[in-house]
């Protein structure tokens, strides 16, 4: 698994997986359920994370084949901060988050993780996400300007059998990393890009931003 900070490690911890009385654990990284879809219908590749704020840090370890599921997120503000030709995947998002249950679909092996060394040069970067370039500033560059921001390139994997989990407290609050109650091998599923393909978009972005 990645390597996590203490403030993620401890979420192992809390009531996520005793409240559903289940002992197999994924590890799963809060993401907009937007995004999810984009990666499931090749549209991005890379990830742009710092972490939330109950974490003192985002880290995960730079090794390939590191895996972990995506646990999907949504904001009314998302709508605007989707370029135009994807608001399209706003509406699958959405259908994967309600009061009371959440379903995840996406798993992710990672290819590479870089340190954005460059933020300068992000919008070279574009046709790897869905995101406009002042969501990129607003929400991954100038958030916690202190800290590093990471691309992340990522594999992705739909799931062989999307999971719904009811919506529990543990959830809740803006950390980056949880342990969902869920098995994934991080092998089976349908994968998305080959890997050459992902390792031609690894080495454009450590050329890139790196």
């Amino acid at each position: 698994m990645p390597h996590v900070t203490a403030a993620a490690r401890a979420v192992q911890d809390d009531a996520a997986a005793g409240a559903l009385g289940s002992s197999v654990e994924s590890l799963a990284l809060k993401e907009w359920g937007a995004v999810a879809h984009g990666l499931l219908d090749g549209r991005q590749t890379i990830l742009l994370r710092k972490g939330g704020i109950h974490e003192r840090r985002f880290e995960v370890a730079a090794s390939r084949g590191e895996v972990f599921v995506l646990f999907p997120t949504v904001a009314h503000s998302h709508a605007e901060r989707v370029r135009p030709e994807h608001v399209d995947l706003l509406g699958p998002g959405a259908a994967d988050v309600a009061d009371d249950r959440v379903t995840v679909r996406c798993g992710v092996r990672l290819v590479a993780a870089v340190a954005v060394a460059r933020p300068g040069a992000l919008p070279a970067l574009a046709d790897l996400h869905i995101w406009t370039q002042d969501s990129v500033r607003a929400d991954r560059l100038d958030f916690r300007p202190k800290h590093v921001l990471h691309a992340l390139v990522v594999e992705a994997v739909a799931l062989p059998d999307p999971v719904t989990l009811p919506r529990v407290e543990a959830y809740g609050g803006c950390r980056s990393w949880l342990h969902l109650p869920l098995a994934w091998d991080g092998r089976t599923g349908r994968t998305v890009h080959d890997a050459s393909h992902l390792d031609a978009i690894a080495a454009r972005v450590r050329a890139t931003v790196g």
